[in-house]
This record gives C-alpha cells, sequence and structure tokens, in this order.
C-alpha cells in the first residue's frame, strides 16, 4: 500500500430524476443534488430507524463512533443518530447529515469535528454553529458544509489555505469560504476544498500540488478560485492532489497529478486544468480514493481507474489502469462511495459491496484480507447511500 498521506473520500450522486441519456439539469437556485435522496429499498429492516448509520473498520481515533476505540470487522450501529440523509468521512474522522445539523465523531487534532475542542470523540458531537446545511464534503483533516443559502463553510486543518477563509490558521468552529455564493456540493481532497455553484461552475481552495486547484497553476490559494474550463458541473469529489468533475451531459473530468494513471486519461502525465476521462458516459455519481476514481453509470454498473495495488479497481487484478474498468460482477448498483484504498457500492436490494484493501477490517466482511473483486459487507440489508473513510466504511439505512 502506498504510503502517502490519505485522502478525504465520499460520494456525490445525482438526483434521482437522473435518466438513461445521461444526469438531471439543473434547474434553479437550489438544485436537489444533496441530501442524498433516500431510495425505497427492499429488505428495509422495520427495527432500525431510517437514517441510522452502521460503521466498520480502524477506529483508533474513534472514528466509528460507538463509543469505543476497538476496531470492527463487520459493521456496528452507531446509537444515538438517526434520520441521517448523508455520511462522508476524511481520513479518521466522520460526519453525518440530519435535519440540516451536521454530526461529526473521531479524529479531532487538528479540529476536525468543529466543536470548538481538540478532543477526539469516540461518539458523534454536533458541529457547533451549522444550520440549514443541504449538503457535506470531508477533507483528510477537514469538514466542508453547503447552506440553503447558497454559502460554503469549513473548518479543521488550514496549512495550505484549505479553508478557504484567507488565512492558513485552523479552525476548531466553522467560518465562511470567502467569496463564493450559490453553492450547491462542496467536497474535500488532500489540503484543498471544491464547491460547486448553481451555475455549473467549479471552484477550489488550498494546496496546489500537481496542479489540485485546475485554475492553471501550481499556486496555493488562500481563497477560492475558478476550474478552468470546466461549465455544467454537477457534482465534485477529491483525492490526494487530484479532482473529479461530473458534468450534466454524463462525463467525468479530472485534473491535478497524475500518478498511477489516477485522471483516467491514458497518460500519466499531470495536468493543471480538466482533461476527459476517457471513455465514460451517462455518469450519474463520482467518488474518490486516494489515487483511484470512482463512477457509476445509469446501467448499474461502476468503472474505476488508476491505483490499484491492493485492487482499489475491482477487476481481478492489481495492475494499475489509466483508463477506466469495470468492477467485475458488479450491477445494479444505486450509490457509491471510496475510503482510501477500498471501493464501496449499494446495490438495488439494499446491501453493500465492498472491494480493494482489507486493513483494518474496511471491507466490513470480517476479514483484513484485500479482495481484488467486490465481497458483501457482512450483515447490511435495506441500506441506501454509503461513505468511505481511511480505512473505515459506513452505510445509512
Amino acid at each position: 500500500m502506498c504510503s502517502a498521506a490519505l485522502a478525504a473520500v465520499g460520494v456525490i450522486v445525482l438526483p434521482a430524476t437522473a435518466t438513461a441519456t445521461g444526469p438531471a439539469v439543473l434547474a434553479g437556485h437550489r438544485p436537489a443534488l444533496a441530501p442524498l435522496t433516500p431510495l425505497a429499498l427492499p429488505g428495509q429492516n422495520a427495527l432500525t430507524l431510517p437514517g441510522t448509520v452502521h460503521a466498520w473498520g480502524a477506529n483508533g481515533q474513534g472514528q466509528l463512533g460507538d463509543g469505543t476505540t476497538t476496531g470492527r470487522l463487520t459493521p456496528i450501529q452507531i446509537e444515538g443518530i438517526d434520520a441521517i440523509t448523508a455520511v462522508v468521512a476524511g481520513e479518521n474522522t466522520a460526519y453525518a447529515m440530519a435535519n440540516g445539523a451536521v454530526q461529526a465523531w473521531g479524529d479531532n487534532s487538528h479540529n476536525e469535528l468543529g466543536d470548538g475542542t481538540t478532543t477526539d470523540r469516540l461518539t458523534p458531537v454536533q458541529v457547533n454553529d451549522l444550520v440549514d446545511v443541504d449538503h457535506i464534503g470531508a477533507g483528510a483533516h477537514n469538514g466542508y458544509a453547503a447552506r440553503s443559502d447558497g454559502t460554503a463553510w469549513a473548518w479543521g486543518q488550514n496549512n495550505y489555505g484549505s479553508i478557504g477563509d484567507g488565512t492558513t490558521e485552523n479552525r476548531s468552529l466553522p467560518v465562511q469560504v470567502y467569496g463564493l455564493t450559490d453553492v450547491i456540493a462542496v467536497a474535500g481532497g488532500l489540503h484543498t476544498g471544491y464547491a460547486v455553484r448553481s451555475d455549473g461552475t467549479a471552484w477550489a481552495w488550498g494546496r496546489n500540488y500537481g496542479g489540485a486547484l485546475g485554475d492553471g497553476t501550481t499556486t496555493d490559494r488562500l481563497t477560492a478560485v475558478q476550474v478552468s474550463d470546466l461549465t455544467d458541473v454537477a457534482a465534485v469529489a477529491g483525492g490526494n492532489y487530484r479532482a473529479y468533475a461530473l458534468r450534466q451531459d454524463g462525463t467525468v473530468w479530472a485534473w491535478g497529478s497524475n500518478s498511477f494513471g489516477a485522471l483516467g486519461d491514458g497518460t500519466t502525465t499531470s495536468s493543471l486544468t480538466p482533461v476527459p476521462v476517457a471513455g465514460l458516459t451517462q455518469i450519474i455519481a463520482i467518488a474518490a480514493g486516494a489515487y483511484t476514481g470512482y463512477a457509476l453509470r445509469s446501467d448499474g454498473t461502476v468503472w474505476t481507474w488508476g491505483y490499484n495495488y491492493d485492487g482499489e479497481l475491482g477487476n481481478g487484478t492489481t495492475t494499475n489502469s489509466s483508463t477506466p474498468v469495470q468492477v467485475t460482477g458488479l450491477t445494479q448498483v444505486t450509490a457509491i462511495a471510496a475510503g482510501a484504498y477500498t471501493g464501496y457500492a449499494v446495490r438495488s436490494d439494499g446491501t453493500v459491496r465492498a472491494w480493494g484493501s482489507g486493513a483494518g477490517g474496511a471491507l466490513g466482511n470480517g476479514t483484513t484480507t484485500k479482495s481484488l473483486t467486490p465481497v458483501q459487507v457482512a450483515g447490511l440489508s435495506g441500506m441506501t447511500t454509503v461513505g468511505g473513510g481511511g480505512l473505515s466504511g459506513y452505510a445509512v439505512n
């Protein structure tokens, strides 16, 4: 496994109105990109409250939210929170959204929890002073939120300006990302933040190693700059010094560092501005691992590219690929996410599949052994969405 720092990872899904010919078109000031809309899946457990979070994998900083630091090889239910509509995670911190508020738990050494302290939390606490939130994102050591008034907010580590407030001062409470309005979606990478505005433009701030901000330079930015030459954007996802954007026409674009072919353009040459991921059409969701990209097509198949040391591509090999390949044997998928080196998918029957690194129990199948093709996460049914952290997985029913 590569020893580089873990990226923030998660999933951004387009509305249920996306069609077989491409994603739904944005309309009006607040399109329904997020929160993730729960699907009417079979197998819903009537004894479990809707919106309950289940977690598995590494737990050294309490990122499973179960009150312990004991790792779990199979999922456990996080007590005390429900009505959750989205879950995302950074390296060792997780965030969940419900009723316009954000809950956080796990590592807080860089102010990741937004509760005004640097104390790790083994169970969820509410991020302070955030209301009317309708989209969340996570960087490696940052939380991000978009509010219904179109403002973007951030907290946590800020060494390279990943909070976007014009400073490099860590923030233990949420602060507004400077100069951004009409924001409909947010995401994070490694020391970088990203946002989509209602006009279909993408914006980025923070560290610009390898061109991670997509503005044609490698200059770090303490406030948001527009990603170059990119329009009609519906969603963004950030990995380790690279990012992906899903456009309304169902294509995926990438920029930044291209180690292991993670931009998916058939090369290993980094790009300071967006380039198309080769051959992808009819995409309705994207996710980013540390060095691997993930895409969900409207036909329910999943496609991956980039780093594959632990089987992150899910195609039965450990060979990196600079162009997308199909995840083997995986169909009828309704949602995807990624950990640093693990992929996750929810199927239409509400079960969850995982592939790639099993370190720390990230596959949730009772082992720590990597899997080159998808395996079923134990004991989960009726799930609607998933999230991935560094070496941990999350699912919401």
